[in-house]
């Protein structure tokens, strides 16, 4: 166990070397770093708690959720049983999570319960196995109920959050922030933390429109002025501009591209003008569809739509067919920037509510690191004074190895930039206090084995090849707890469990490598008759 032969020694070594030079960057300042190779510019990453920011709690409007699937179902009756040619009286009107239609003849009834019954699909993963559907069909009287279960609209719900989560990080990325953090809390909010941002304002905009982008029509057989005085097509509508000041339009219902079908977004200048714009562009089916209602239309004008408000409605002067166009407006630099973030990102599956804001300062920030600072380092002290006191020289090597653990662990947090929490600092203390609990289960079998009689170089091998099995034990298990902590826990107790389990694989590195290199250097050394341990 004390031999090492040359390239084993160096390997050590330079591995050694190399993980603890991934720390050097967060000793330079933050521009000077960003001139370096890029292969050079990882670094940890500080956490709210550490170098402040803002901290967003947002609700999913689930109103809106029950409506709009209330909506869909009452839609999708109505082109069903027009389908299926089968006559209904009254419309098909919504009430109490169901929708109602009557059948006007009744020897219709089974034909449009069975086509209904179509509409109604099991619900998926765990739930389906139940039996449990997203509609519940029946009949009474000629009336065609279609209830939507308790157990469906939580289902849509969930897959809402899923779908708002996704939107609302892609949003937040593009804005250039680090290490955001985003999740799920309760069964309608989303927590969204967003270090080193010290003004949420942008933020909040950003994140409250719902972004629902359409492609439609202008109706020109009406004015505003008309419109307003009540004389409104039944298949158009009256919206406002989006711009100050309001502007009425009188805007077709029919939506001829939607903003799904946008595959691209990019905050440029007119080349003739200079002033900023929005260039977009639609993936195929969208660029078909675009191609065709600009050949139809050519000489009128289209609004362009974003959460029923109107951004800008140029007039079609000639077919589009290249699937590309741009949105010109009153834009400045950065709202043309966030109008284009909002395209790329994608539609809100429903409104998002700010039910909580916090800014928290960077001098709460700089007040935390000093506390956490104050914390590590008189932990470190007492641990240090302790291994020097009860194993003398021993505890030097002891401390060594600690110390370069410590240094590798900050160098793998930098490699994968991960971000640093105040739980991760504990994490970081703990694991000091994990690696000298290693040398220490060395140093006591090595003095077991000085009291069975032998001699110094046969105890001190003895004590590292017979003290490696329990050390991985106590690692492993303490490893398995920090993947679950890691696995099932959120923001805070992730960063503990990241740097806990990366302190883990240092500690076994340091303490079967590090140490007993450097007590094999001794040894060989020092050649010694007796063990100051």
């Amino acid at each position: 166990m004390l031999y090492f032969t040359r390239w084993k020694a160096l390997g050590i070594i330079l591995t050694a070397l190399i993980v603890c030079l991934c720390a050097v960057p967060n000793f330079f300042p933050e521009a000077q770093v960003k001139t370096w190779p890029a292969w050079a510019q990882r670094r940890l990453v500080l956490g709210l708690d550490l170098q402040g920011g803002s901290y967003l709690l947002l609700e999913v409007d689930s109103a809106y959720v029950k409506k709009e699937r209330l909506d869909q179902v009452r839609d999708d009756v109505r082109r069903t049983l027009r389908d299926a040619k089968i006559g209904f009286t009254g419309g098909v009107t919504v009430r109490n999570d169901a929708a109602e239609v009557r059948i006007t003849k009744e020897s219709d009834v089974q034909a449009a319960l069975a086509k209904l019954r179509e509409l109604s699909q099991p619900l998926g993963g765990l739930m389906g196995s139940s039996g449990q559907r997203d509609l519940e069909v029946s009949e009474a009287g000629g009336v065609i109920r279609l209830t939507v279960p308790q157990a469906a609209m939580l289902d849509r719900m969930r897959k809402t959050i899923e779908q708002s989560i996704q939107i609302v990080e892609r949003r937040v990325n593009e804005l250039g922030t680090v290490e955001p953090v985003i999740q799920r809390q309760g069964n309608d909010r989303i927590l969204v933390q967003v270090p080193g941002l010290q003004d949420p304002t942008r933020l909040k905009k950003l994140l409250g429109e719902t972004a629902k982008m359409e492609f439609r029509m202008v109706d020109t057989t009406v004015s505003p002025d008309q419109a307003q005085q009540g004389q409104l097509p039944p298949d158009s509508e009256l919206l406002m501009s989006a711009s100050p000041p309001p502007t009425p339009y009188v805007v077709k219902k029919q939506v001829l591209v939607a903003g799904g079908d946008l595959i691209d977004a990019q905050a440029t200048f007119d080349q003739r003008t200079s002033e900023p714009v929005v260039s977009f562009k639609f993936n195929t089916s969208g660029a078909r569809k675009f191609a065709q209602a600009t050949q139809e239309n050519v000489g009128l004008p289209f609004a362009i739509v974003l959460d029923n408000k109107v951004i800008s409605a140029p007039r079609i002067n000639e077919p589009i067919t290249g699937g590309q166009g741009q949105i010109s407006g009153s834009f400045t630099v950065q709202s043309a920037n966030d109008l284009a973030i909002l395209m790329r990102a994608g539609a809100l599956p429903a409104p998002l509510t700010v039910v909580e804001e916090r800014t928290v300062g960077p001098g709460l920030g700089q007040d935390s690191i000093e506390k956490g600072e104050l914390a590590a380092y008189v932990g470190s002290i007492l641990v240090i004074v302790f291994m020097l006191l009860t194993y003398r020289l021993f505890g030097v090597f002891a401390n060594i190895a600690v110390a370069i653990n410590v240094a590798m662990i900050f160098g793998l947090l930098s490699l994968l930039n991960a971000t640093l929490t105040l739980p991760g600092i504990a994490g970081i203390v703990l694991t000091v206090g994990i690696a000298v609990d290693s040398n220490v289960l060395i140093y006591e079998r090595i003095r077991e084995e000085l009291r069975g009689g032998r001699n110094a170089i046969s105890a001190i091998d003895a004590g590292f090849r017979r003290a490696l099995a329990t050390i991985l034990d106590s690692n492993i298990t303490t490893f398995i707890a920090a993947a679950v902590l890691f696995y099932i826990g959120t923001g805070p107790v992730r960063g503990f469990a990241v740097t806990l389990g990366i302190g883990i694989i240092t500690t076994v590195f340091t303490a079967f490598t590090m140490t007993r290199l450097i007590v094999a250097w001794w040894v060989r050394w020092k050649r010694p008759q007796s063990v100051p341990i």
